[in-house]
């Protein structure tokens, strides 16, 4: 076997974005790894042709003879391999095959449900794989095609469309607070109350000190990783909570307290992988779930 036939062909996407920004440093910051590694790439895309790429000037690499003619062909060949993904992604005219979404779990339960059905009756050709998850699926990998975050993404990979603002409140059964009391004035007020809250997850506990209350695990005399659970624990006067406005309105049972409290909403991000927006049945789900997330009263 030839050493044309044995070298790795993503080393060609290094190669193009070096001749893209014509540095290593700002290649292997648009790629996302470091400069050697990419160094090293470059190193044995020469070494399996058997030609210099690139010389080094005063401003930056200096693209060879051979660099010049080899980049046409190998930009032939990136929009090929690029070609063949959106269709392996199903970069089809029709809307019809499988979409596979995730988000934590309230928004999966109470959120998605009833705008998933309107869109099943409006593309009846179209399958939905709904991953209700707290932990971040990864886009990237592939792992799921549309994800609804509650922080923006960072990679350069997705595209992401702030879709709507949730709003957070503080809760409790009418019972508990008939037999407790609830007078919240300051987060200082919670101490001495069951507090319902994360086990493993620090979300609640970073809000917590940012509004001033120094606070850890053992703070929540009530602690569950599932915010369905946390809800349900709510609803049944376990103790004091934290809930989205829009789900806690559905339950007469709960009562916001400290109004004066000051929680930061929570942007919704829609997010999908950059090249998957190229597939129709992606491009209609997003632009469908964007048209009613955003649409939805949420304070």
């Amino acid at each position: 076997m030839s050493a044309i036939e044995r070298f790795d062909w993503n080393l060609l996407k290094g190669f193009l974005t070096v001749m893209e920004h014509g540095s290593l440093t700002a290649a292997a910051r648009s790629l996302g790894i470091s400069q050697p590694t990419l160094g090293r790439h470059i190193t044995e895309l020469e070494e399996a042709l058997g030609v210099t790429l690139f010389e080094r000037g005063r401003e930056g690499l200096i693209p060879t003879q051979a660099a010049t003619a080899i980049a046409t062909e190998a930009d032939t060949v990136r929009l090929a391999t690029q070609a063949v993904a959106r269709k392996a992604a199903g970069d089809a005219r029709s809307v019809s095959g499988t979409v596979r979404i995730t988000a934590s779990e309230t928004v999966a339960t109470y959120m998605l449900s009833p705008i998933i059905a309107g869109l099943l009756a409006t593309e009846p050709d179209l399958e939905i794989e709904l991953a209700p998850t707290n932990s971040v699926e990864n886009l990237l990998k592939r792992d799921a095609d549309i994800a609804l975050r509650m922080v923006r993404p960072s990679q350069p990979e997705l595209i992401a469309r702030k879709v709507n603002v949730m709003e957070l409140g503080i809760y409790a059964h009418r019972d508990y607070i008939a037999a407790k009391g609830a007078e919240l004035a300051t987060p200082a007020d919670l101490a001495g109350h069951v507090i319902i809250g994360y086990d493993r997850s620090e979300l609640i506990i970073d809000g917590l000190r940012e509004a001033g209350l120094e606070v850890d695990r053992h703070f929540f005399r009530y602690r569950c990783d599932s915010q369905t659970t946390c809800m349900e624990a709510l609803r049944a006067g376990v103790g004091i909570g934290f809930a989205p406005r829009y789900l806690a309105r559905r339950y007469p049972e709960l009562v916001e307290l400290g109004a004066d409290f000051s929680i930061e909403p929570i942007p919704m991000w829609l997010v999908t992988h950059r090249e998957l927006r190229t597939s129709a049945r992606i491009r209609a789900v997003f632009d469908f779930l964007a048209a009613k997330l955003s649409a939805m009263p949420l304070d």
